[in-house]
């Protein structure tokens, strides 16, 4: 098994729920850091969802809802998140001035 660290994803948010990353078949996935970083001069707020096999979005997804963040400011969450094939992650931003970096590892 080849394991390949890389940028998973990079977004300039809308305001509703996009997915930053899909792991692909035949593949698992660590992510390991978010980033979000708030270009805005007013706080925002974001959301962060986790779909197993992509399953309809209920309560339980979310790992982040409406969780501010400060004007000019950025946040690193480091997740330790392990991914199988065809599980999303999804983020939101209370409006587009959010930007989202997936960091991780790939195993296939």
């Amino acid at each position: 098994m080849a394991t390949t660290y890389k940028v998973l994803g990079q977004l300039a948010s809308t305001t509703s729920a996009v997915a930053l990353y899909t792991c692909p078949s035949a593949t698992q996935t660590i992510v390991s850091t978010l980033v979000i970083c708030n270009r805005a001069a007013a706080a925002k707020t974001y959301k962060v969802i986790l779909r197993p096999n992509d399953e309809t979005l209920a309560d339980k997804h979310y790992l982040a809802f409406d969780t501010p963040l400060a004007a000019n400011d950025s946040i690193a969450l480091t997740l330790g998140i392990t991914m199988d094939a065809s599980d999303k992650l999804y983020v939101s931003g209370s409006d587009t001035n959010l930007s989202f970096s997936l960091f991780g590892s790939e195993i296939a």
